[in-house]
C-alpha cells in the first residue's frame, strides 16, 4: 500500500507542480536541478505516508490543534486564504484530495500541520461582541444620549480602558483615550454637546516626574474634555500630562454634568456646590449652593433639574435660585433627562424600576411611565423582558423620541444597555454581563441551560460561536431578598448542582474564596439559603464571630436569624479548595493542610441543602502535598483530585491562591488512597508573564488546568494523567484573553453527545470564554 501511495504521490507532484515549474523555464537545462527535485519529492512522498498514516490535516491558518503538533511542508496554495474548514485526507483509493487545488498556484513554501479529532472551537457567553476592537463595557455609572441616538456612556472602571463607551444602532463605534493607568480612571458623570464631551474623572498621584499629576496622597477630580472621537481635547490652564484637565474637587467625585449652550454644570456633591463654567474657556464662572448634588438635567427654559439626596429632585434657575416645583415621590431616582417634548425623564431604581415621564410645563405633574412596573420582577421574577428594567443607571432620548436606558443590575453585575422606541419596542440591547466571574452548565438539562453568578442563559449549540446563547434571566431579587450576599460581597464562580431533583447554585465568594454560598430556585431568582462563613459579615448579624459557621435558612425567608447558624468550633482560614460533589457533599480543602468533608443532609422543608458540623468529617492531607489548593471528589468512582505544591515542585516564589505546581488523582480514595498519576503542571515563575495555574476542573475523562496570566488551558486524560491538548483564544475571539484572577476561574462539562464545553473566566471584555470540544 506504501509503495502504491508513493506511485501516486510522484505521478501527482512531478505532473502538477514540478512539470509545472519546468514548463514555465525557472529551472529549465539544470541537471543539478533535477537531482535536487529528485531528493524534495522522494521528502515529500516520506511526509505525505506519515501524513496519510496520522489521517486528517488542517491548514495553518487553523490554529485550533493540539499542543503536539508536528508541521510539514508541502508544495501547495498560494493566493487559496486557508480557513478552518479546508481539510486534506486520503481517499479510499489511497490518493489524496486537496479541496481548492484548482483555484491557486502551488508554492513550496506552504506550511500544514497535523490536526486530530480534538480540534476545538471558541465561543464566549454575556458579552454582545467577541473582543478586538468591539465589546460593551463592564459597567455604566451615567450616560448621555445626542440628538442623532449617539450613545455616550462612563464609569470609573473597564478592565478593557472602555471607561467611556460610545455606541449607535446597537454597534459600538469608539472609547474616549487615555483613561486607564497612569492613576487615570473614569467617573460618574458626561455630556456632550456639538464638539465636545466632557468627562468625570481620576488622577492619582500616579504619573511620570516632571509631568502635571497630583502630589502624593492627594486625588484630583476632574472634568477632561474630549472631542467627540475620544481624543483629548487640550485648552489654556488645562491641568494633567496633556493639559486637557480641569480640576473641579480633591475631596469627591463629579457626580453630574450637563450643558446648556456654552455653559457647563458640574455637581460637586463634597462641597454641596453646583458649579458653572464656560465650555469654550474652561472657566469657572460662578458657583452656587445644592445639597448633596447629583445627576442634573437641563429643561428648555435653561432650568435644572438636580437630583438630591435619595428621594428629592430640586429645581433651579440657572443662577443658582432656588424654584417650585420639587419633586419628592420617587422611590430613588437614579438618572434624570429632558426629552423632545420637554417633559423630564426620571429613573426610578426602587421597587418600580420604571421611568417616571413628568409635565414640568407648570408644576410637575407625573403623566406617564415608561417600562413595566416592577421591572425585572414583575410577571415571572427574573425572566428578561424587552420592557422589564433593573438597576436603571441612565436613560436618555434622541430627537426622535426614542427612549434609551441602561441597566447594571446591583452591585456591578454588568451592563444591559437598551434603545426602545416610544411605543416600547425594543430597537437594540446590547449586553456586557461578566466580570470575574464564570459559568456552570445544569447537568439535568445536558447543558441547555447555563448559570453564572447573577444570570441564566438558554443554549442553542446548533449555533455558531457567540450566537449559542439567550439571555435568560437576572437571579438576583434585590427587594424580596435584601440580606443576598451576592448583593453586600461579590461571588466569583457558580456551581450547579442537581440534588433530589431539584436545581441547586453555589457560589466561590470573593477572589480569596472566603466563603461557599448556596442557593435554591423559586422560578428564576435563586433564593439564598446557605452558607460557609467565617467571622463577622458587616451586612448580617449575630453570626458566630470567632470561628467558622454554617447557616441554613429554616425558615424559607432567605435571610439569616441568630438561631439558624451552626458554630464549627475552630476558623478555616486560607481555604483555597471547595467542591460540590455529585451527592451533594461539600468538600473543603485548607492551606493549612487538611481536607473538611461535610454530608448532604438532603433538603429541608423550604428546599434547601443541609449540612451538619457535628457530622464533619476531618482528613489530614496526604502524601506528597505540603500545602493543598485545590478539591474535586468524584463519588462515584471514589477518584479523589487533589493540587497544590510537594517537595518535589514546591511554591518557589511565595505566589498564592493558585492551584500549585502538581495535580494527584488518588483512587480508592476512602479507604486506601492509592496515587494512580500526578500531573506536574506548567511552573515556570522566571518567565514574563510567569507560567503558572490558576484554575482547575475535571469532567468525565478530561482535567483541566487554566494558567493564570496567558489563559492557556491544558488538557490531560484522566485515566493516565498525559497531556492531550492545549486550548488557547481563537479568532473567534481575537486570539485574547485577560487574565484569569479567581480560584474557581475554569468549569467544565461533558454533554450526552460526548462534547465538552469548558467556560474559562476572561474579565478584560465582560465575557465567559466557552470552548467547545469533540468528544
Amino acid at each position: 500500500m506504501k509503495n502504491k501511495l508513493l506511485r501516486q504521490i510522484e505521478k501527482l507532484y512531478q505532473r502538477r507542480h514540478i512539470n509545472n515549474l519546468l514548463r514555465r523555464g525557472v529551472f529549465r537545462n539544470n541537471k543539478r536541478l533535477s537531482f535536487l527535485l529528485s531528493i524534495i519529492v522522494g521528502f515529500i512522498s516520506v511526509t505525505l505516508i506519515a501524513i496519510y498514516l496520522t489521517g486528517r490535516v488542517t491548514s495553518v491558518a487553523n490554529t485550533q490543534t493540539t499542543s503536539t503538533i508536528k508541521a510539514y511542508t508541502l508544495p501547495e496554495k498560494n493566493t487559496h486564504t486557508a480557513s478552518n474548514t479546508d481539510t486534506y485526507t486520503t481517499s479510499a483509493a489511497n490518493t489524496y484530495t486537496f479541496p481548492d487545488q484548482d483555484t491557486y498556484t502551488p508554492t513550496a513554501t506552504d506550511t500544514y500541520t497535523l490536526a486530530t479529532t480534538n480540534a476545538y472551537k471558541t465561543s464566549w457567553i454575556g458579552n454582545s461582541f467577541g473582543g478586538g476592537n468591539k465589546w460593551v463595557q463592564i459597567q455604566v455609572t451615567d450616560m448621555y444620549v445626542t440628538p442623532d441616538g449617539t450613545v455616550y456612556t462612563n464609569t470609573d472602571w473597564d478592565e478593557a480602558g472602555r471607561e467611556v463607551g460610545i455606541y449607535k444602532n446597537g454597534d459600538v463605534i469608539g472609547k474616549a483615550d487615555d483613561l486607564h493607568g497612569w492613576g487615570r480612571m473614569g467617573g460618574d458623570a458626561i455630556a456632550v454637546d456639538q464638539k465636545y464631551m466632557y468627562v468625570g474623572m481620576q488622577q492619582s498621584a500616579d504619573g511620570k516626574p516632571g509631568e502635571d499629576y497630583p502630589p502624593k496622597g492627594t486625588t484630583w477630580y476632574c472634568i477632561r474634555r474630549y472631542n467627540l472621537s475620544g481624543k483629548v481635547a487640550p485648552f489654556p490652564q488645562g491641568r494633567g500630562w496633556d493639559k486637557s484637565m480641569l480640576i473641579v474637587s480633591t475631596k469627591g467625585k463629579i457626580a453630574g454634568l450637563a450643558i446648556d449652550g456654552q455653559q457647563l454644570y458640574a455637581s460637586d456633591k463634597a462641597a454641596n456646590l453646583v458649579h458653572v463654567y464656560n465650555t469654550a474657556t474652561m472657566k469657572e464662572i460662578r458657583s452656587f449652593k445644592v445639597n448633596n448634588p447629583s445627576k442634573i438635567a437641563l429643561d428648555k427654559q435653561g432650568n435644572l433639574w438636580i437630583i438630591q439626596d435619595k428621594n428629592k429632585i430640586g429645581h433651579y434657575s440657572p443662577t443658582g435660585k432656588q424654584l417650585p416645583g420639587a419633586i419628592t415621590d420617587v422611590a430613588q431616582p437614579s438618572a434624570i433627562a429632558i426629552d423632545n417634548q420637554n417633559r423630564l425623564l426620571v429613573a426610578d431604581n426602587g421597587p418600580r424600576q420604571q421611568v417616571l415621564i413628568y409635565d414640568i410645563a407648570s408644576k410637575p405633574k407625573q403623566v406617564g411611565t415608561f417600562g413595566t412596573q416592577g421591572g425585572v420582577y414583575s410577571g415571572k421574577r427574573g425572566e428578561i423582558g424587552d420592557l422589564k428594567f433593573y438597576g436603571l443607571s441612565g436613560v436618555g432620548t434622541d430627537a426622535a423620541g426614542n427612549i434609551y436606558v441602561s441597566n447594571v443590575g446591583f452591585n456591578r453585575s454588568g451592563v444591559d444597555l437598551r434603545k426602545l422606541s416610544p411605543s416600547g419596542k425594543l430597537q437594540w440591547q446590547l449586553l456586557g454581563l461578566q466580570f470575574i466571574d464564570t459559568a456552570d452548565a445544569d447537568v439535568g438539562t445536558d447543558g441547555a441551560n447555563v448559570f453564572t453568578k447573577d444570570e441564566h442563559f438558554i443554549m442553542d449549540y446548533s449555533k455558531g460561536s457567540g450566537k449559542e446563547w439567550q439571555y435568560k434571566a437576572y437571579t438576583v431579587d434585590r427587594f424580596r431578598y435584601p440580606n443576598d450576599a451576592r448583593l453586600h460581597t461579590t461571588p466569583t464562580a457558580a456551581f450547579v448542582r442537581r440534588l433530589q431533583g431539584k436545581r441547586l447554585l453555589y457560589l466561590s465568594s470573593e477572589m480569596m474564596s472566603e466563603r461557599l454560598l448556596m442557593y435554591r430556585f423559586d422560578g428564576e431568582i435563586a433564593v439564598p439559603c446557605g452558607i460557609f462563613g467565617k467571622g463577622k459579615e458587616d451586612w448580617l448579624a449575630n453570626e458566630p464571630t470567632n470561628s467558622s459557621w454554617i447557616w441554613i435558612d429554616a425558615n424559607g425567608d432567605g435571610s439569616p436569624q441568630a438561631n439558624e447558624y451552626q458554630a464549627t468550633g475552630e476558623k478555616d482560614d486560607s481555604v483555597w479548595g471547595w467542591d460540590i460533589d455529585s451527592k451533594g457533599d461539600v468538600w473543603l480543602a485548607a492551606e493549612a493542610g487538611y481536607i473538611k468533608h461535610y454530608r448532604f443532609g438532603g433538603l429541608n422543608a423550604h428546599g434547601c441543602p443541609v449540612y451538619n458540623t457535628k457530622a464533619v468529617q476531618k482528613t489530614a492531607m496526604p502524601q506528597p502535598f505540603k500545602t493543598l489548593t485545590r478539591i474535586r471528589y468524584f463519588p462515584e468512582q471514589d477518584a479523589m483530585y487533589l493540587s497544590g505544591y510537594t517537595s518535589d515542585r514546591p511554591n518557589i516564589d511565595g505566589d498564592w491562591g493558585l492551584v500549585g505546581t502538581e495535580i494527584i488523582r488518588y483512587d480508592n480514595w476512602s479507604k486506601a488512597k492509592k496515587i494512580r498519576w500526578r500531573i506536574a503542571l506548567p511552573y515556570e515563575v522566571k518567565r514574563d508573564p510567569k507560567l503558572h495555574i490558576k484554575a482547575m476542573d475535571v469532567a468525565a475523562n478530561r482535567v483541566f488546568a487554566v494558567s493564570s496570566k496567558t489563559a492557556d488551558v491544558f488538557v490531560y486524560d484522566a485515566t493516565t494523567g498525559k497531556q492531550v491538548q492545549q486550548l488557547k483564544p481563537g479568532p473567534e475571539v481575537a486570539g485574547e484573553s485577560g487574565w484569569i484572577d479567581i480560584p474557581f476561574g475554569i468549569r467544565a462539562f461533558r454533554r450526552s453527545n460526548g462534547e465538552y464545553l469548558v467556560f474559562v473566566e476572561e474579565d478584560l471584555k465582560a465575557k465567559v470564554l466557552m470552548y467547545r470540544l469533540p468528544g
